[in-house]
């Protein structure tokens, strides 16, 4: 009865902390981003992933935060498809933006005389594109989920449950098309991710290196911001690939053990969760531009009440 009121609360507060979160950076952002003279990509990108979260949280953490409450009939199969599909299908395109987030952010810290410099997008505009590709790819892997898919329980020995849904088996062809899909999927922009991370740390050290060189010659120098955002970047990458491959492990411990274990079904659950509930946090912590963004917005508000006060 613990560990249930437990998980409970968990699952509750997760989903809440991580849509206010999402919500909360995703504001500040478009403020940002539609109110500077500048547009910039990566406050773009980053819009994107908190919209991939929010609706992460809003279809397995409601989800599952209902199911652990008792409400387990719900969902019809409708209902059932929608959310499952929706999870997954966003699940995939977080995977993508964020790989996308990387190299972008890796471009734009690239020096002057190199390569990559020519590859930076000349507008926010140009990124749209390939959110669009983003959701038909991953739109595309995830429709073998809308055959799939069912909320009744007849004949349960065929089905593999999932919260008040459940996976009727498919035939072993179509399982290992869509799994192939999916690995090579992830490899492409987990490995994309790696690689450029890989380089924004060794930009990041040549800085630190710099800077060292200019305070042991008494001279003053501040940190660029596209270098702090390369750090904040590299954060919530290492949040990611935390989250991710946990996620991965426990998943397939689960698909290869025999016995239900229900306290690792629970912490996986809580690891795919994981990624769109802490990574606003850690945005909301590193990017100094949230809380200035707040203040200015209660700047403007105060200033337009305070005639009225007087009045």
């Amino acid at each position: 009865m613990v560990l249930k009121f437990i998980k409970e609360t968990v699952f509750l507060l997760m989903t809440m902390v991580g849509t206010l979160g999402n919500i909360s950076v995703s504001v500040n952002y478009m403020f940002s981003w539609g109110g500077g003279p500048e547009k910039k990509p990566i406050h773009l990108i980053l819009i994107h992933v908190t919209f991939t979260n929010i609706i992460i949280l809003l279809a397995k953490g409601l989800t599952n935060t209902m199911v652990t409450f008792g409400l387990r009939n719900f969902l019809d199969e409708i209902g059932c498809k929608i959310l499952i599909y929706l999870t997954r299908v966003a699940r995939g395109v977080s995977i993508c933006t964020s790989g996308l987030l990387t190299v972008v952010q890796a471009i734009i810290i690239s020096p002057r005389a190199s390569g990559w410099r020519r590859l930076r997008p000349q507008s926010a505009w140009h990124i749209l594109p390939f959110f669009s590709f983003f959701w038909i790819l991953n739109a595309l892997i995830g429709m073998n989920l809308i055959h799939s898919i069912t909320s009744t329980s007849l004949n349960i020995s065929q089905f593999k449950s999932e919260s008040n849904c459940y996976f009727m088996l498919e035939s072993q062809k179509i399982k290992w098309i869509v799994l192939s899909l999916m690995v090579l999927r992830d490899a492409v922009f987990q490995g994309a991710m790696g690689g450029t991370s890989g380089y924004m740390v060794f930009l990041l050290h040549k800085h630190h290196q710099h800077v060292l060189y200019l305070q042991n010659s008494k001279l003053l120098y501040r940190t660029p911001p596209e270098l702090r955002a390369a750090q904040s970047v590299l954060l919530l990458m290492l949040c990611f690939v935390f989250f991710y491959w946990t996620d991965c492990a426990f998943s397939l411990f689960l698909s290869l053990s025999s016995v239900d274990n229900s306290l690792m079904v629970n912490i996986q659950e809580f690891m795919t969760l994981g990624y769109a509930t802490f990574s606003p946090i850690v945005l909301i912590h590193r990017d100094q531009l949230l809380t200035e963004c707040w203040h200015a917005q209660w700047e403007k508000l105060r200033k337009c009440l305070s005639p009225l006060s007087v009045q």
